[in-house]
């Protein structure tokens, strides 16, 4: 897990990155290791809603895990991750990972939109 504000900088600074409506997502490949972090600035809400966000991320990435690339990845929480379903933010999701190219080859697609 990134914790250190220096790992989240050189993530900012000098990874890959791609945005949705719900999420964004910013993504360093390195080899060897598998790190993550989450943040929701105060623009998405208070406390309770900041934190519902981060269990959201922390539950899609569990879920894309398996298939994503080694790396650092910070992923941002949206106003929208709130309000939006949870299908609709598994979507964005999936669509950043595709995006920053974190997400693996073949079996990326399997029971992702069912």
């Amino acid at each position: 897990m990134l914790k250190l504000h220096s790992e989240f900088q050189r993530v900012y600074q000098r990874g890959k990155n791609a945005h949705s409506t719900s999420i964004a997502l910013f993504y360093l490949p390195l080899t060897g290791e598998k790190k993550v972090g989450y943040t929701a600035s105060k623009k998405v809400g208070n406390a309770v809603v900041r934190n519902r966000c981060k269990r959201r991320l922390r539950a899609l990435f569990d879920e894309f895990s398996s298939n994503a690339q080694d790396g650092w990845y910070v992923f941002v929480a949206k106003k929208g991750l709130f309000d939006n379903s949870f299908d609709t933010v598994r979507r964005d999701c999936k669509y950043v990972l595709k995006r920053t190219g974190a997400m693996a080859g073949a079996g990326d697609d399997k029971n992702i939109l069912s």
